[in-house]
């Protein structure tokens, strides 16, 4: 039987599900780029990691307030340049050993020292001068200069016994012994790759156990495929690549047995420019168009782009039209540009700055330099993802008015063009946290790699030092209305460089399965999203259809729907593509 169809997801499910052992999978549309928490990069990989291991703090459910998780309290010196936390007593590791404040300085520190440790957090540890562990419940922090990324730092710790015996960091993916020790709420136990990925329940989390015994992530290339898979029974939950498309949603409405989530979602969808591949030794890489270093046409190629139209016909209106960098679902952050400062859709404008960037018509109606050379740009796309498809096809129309062409080249894995340099633009995409100190980070110049030959953390190799300005100034202060004015008037520059447009902030379009799920929490509890969270909560928090449990943790409830019994299937979403330093819609955290 083929890995992958409906038929064998069920049987291996079944196979695995003797003894009334209660098995939610889920099915994703996004394969693993690594199981080490100090690579990965992907909305897959770091949601897995979010089970695997604890962090210092998490996100309340509810607004996103930080709240205990391996730290159990945290307060600074009056200078704020030191940081002390209390690492709770009762969280052990997989393996039977304690988790102490020993694990977590030595995370840090090897981030601190290892450059291949630091691939895809080093920024949360840029500003750190010492880490140190004076008992296994005490943690102390000291930082260069002010870092109000404190209770926000998104680093899985890990067991120190167990990776002090790594020699490569920049190598080891982590997934070749099984079980994975770790603390959180689920213990890795098995994995194959661009198949699946199965864990087992923590029964001594200390937050308590999760109600499913197993969580079982599986790999759905085709996303009609995953759909058909929810609507026979096969599957619990879908979440798409990364969101249901209108018509699997409305497909999905009218079945009694299946509810459709519809919520503002944590995402931005946005067209990235190549603005010339260069590392921080200086060294160029790459084959970007230099077209693309001139700012006007930039601008131009974005103003060619009708973000309405991609809400109206792509989206369905399941979509908020793009404007800055974080989606409107982080209010405090969130900022759109002036009516004078705005690129709006205006194609006729358009025409005009590329004619004064020299690129004219000739004969043949295309835009050309002046050697002559027609205009033509490659677009790295997700071959999963149906939204760049189609918005893919409306840019090959609008930017041919234009005189320019395109050629879509949508892979599997964008990683490794996107890593080299090799595109002209790209679709991209990023899942925000609450703390948006992260997805600002990729931006700076010192997220670049450190040569060709490596990986940075960067989105897209920009670097300009008024944004890394205002970077260090957003880190390094505390008042969150004063933080978050430095943080729009970075957004203000990124929209001005024009090496980002951000298209739409695509709502969260999932589906379960309600004879299966009898509850499970959306974050915002209120109408948020299930796949993909800031935290463990929907994973760890879902209660099954036979449970006989209707409160399902402590967590508040954000759906609760009635049930039946049998194997969980969780289609997951998952395109998100990053290369957390350095990303495409495909993966972002």
């Amino acid at each position: 039987m083929t890995p992958g169809t409906p038929q064998a997801h069920a049987a291996e499910a079944h196979d695995k599900d003797g003894g009334g052992k209660k098995v939610l999978t889920v099915a994703v549309a996004q394969s693993v780029d690594s199981l080490s928490p100090f690579l990965a990069v992907r909305l897959l990989s770091t949601s897995i990691n979010r089970l695997m291991y604890e962090y210092l703090t998490d996100y309340d459910p509810k607004d996103a307030h930080a709240v205990p998780s391996l730290a159990t309290k945290w307060e600074p010196s009056p200078d704020k340049l030191t940081w002390t936390y209390t690492i709770r007593g009762d969280s052990k590791w997989s393996d039977g050993q304690q988790a102490t404040a020993e694990d977590a300085a030595w995370t840090f520190n090897k981030m601190m020292t290892d450059q291949g440790a630091a691939t895809a957090n080093g920024s949360f540890v840029g500003n750190f001068a010492q880490v140190t562990a004076p008992s296994p419940t005490k943690l102390v922090i000291r930082l260069k200069k002010p870092q109000a990324t404190m209770t926000a730092l998104d680093v899985p710790i890990v067991p120190k016994h167990i990776w002090e015996k790594v020699k490569d960091f920049s190598k080891f993916n982590n997934d070749k012994t099984f079980p994975i020790v770790g603390n959180g709420p689920f213990v890795l136990t098995d994995y194959k790759p661009d198949s699946y990925v199965r864990l087992k329940a923590n029964k001594d989390f200390w937050r308590g156990a999760p109600k499913f015994d197993e969580l079982l992530f599986r790999y759905y290339k085709d996303q009609d495929a995953a759909v058909a898979a929810l609507r026979k029974g096969e599957v619990s939950f879908v979440a798409g690549s990364p969101s249901l498309t209108p018509a699997q949603a409305a497909s999905l409405k009218g079945d009694r047995n299946i509810h459709v989530n519809d919520a503002p979602g944590r995402r931005f969808y946005a067209l990235a420019t190549n603005p010339g591949a260069q590392a921080k030794n200086g060294e160029k890489f790459g084959d970007g168009d230099p077209s693309l270093l001139d700012e006007r046409v930039r601008h131009a190629l974005f103003m060619a782009v009708d973000r309405k139209a991609i809400v109206d016909k792509v989206f369905q209106g399941h979509a908020v039209e793009g404007q800055g960098y974080i989606p409107p679902r982080f209010s405090s952050y969130f900022w759109k540009p002036s009516a004078g400062q705005e690129l709006a859709y205006d194609p006729v404008k358009a025409g005009q700055l590329l004619d004064q960037a020299g690129y004219r018509k000739n004969a043949d109606g295309k835009r050309a330099g002046k050697d002559g050379k027609p205009l033509n740009y490659r677009v790295l796309c997700h071959a999963t993802d149906p939204n760049d498809k189609a918005v893919g096809k409306y840019l090959q129309e609008w930017w041919g008015r234009l005189g320019i062409g395109i050629t879509l080249d949508c892979l599997d894995n964008v990683t490794d063009p996107w890593l080299a340099g090799k595109y002209d633009l790209a679709f991209d995409g990023w899942s925000v946290n609450p703390d948006p100190d992260f997805v600002l980070s990729i931006h700076t110049c010192a997220a670049r790699p450190a040569t060709p030959k490596d990986t940075g953390a960067t989105d897209d190799f920009i670097c300009d030092k008024t944004y890394d300005e205002l970077y260090a100034q957003q880190l390094a202060e505390y008042d969150p209305a004063k933080r978050a004015d430095i943080v729009k008037r970075m957004e203000s520059r990124l929209y001005d460089l024009g090496y980002m447009n951000v298209m739409a902030y695509p709502n969260a379009v999932e589906a379960y399965r309600t004879d299966q799920i009898k509850s499970i929490t959306t974050m915002p509890s209120k109408a948020g999203n299930i796949y993909g969270q800031d935290g463990y909560w929907s994973w760890w928090s879902a209660v099954p259809a036979d449970s006989g449990d209707s409160s399902g943790s402590s967590v508040s409830t954000g759906v609760v729907v009635g049930i039946a019994a049998g194997v969980v299937v969780l289609v997951g979403l998952g395109v998100l593509f990053a290369m957390r330093r350095r990303a495409t819609a495909e993966d972002r955290e």
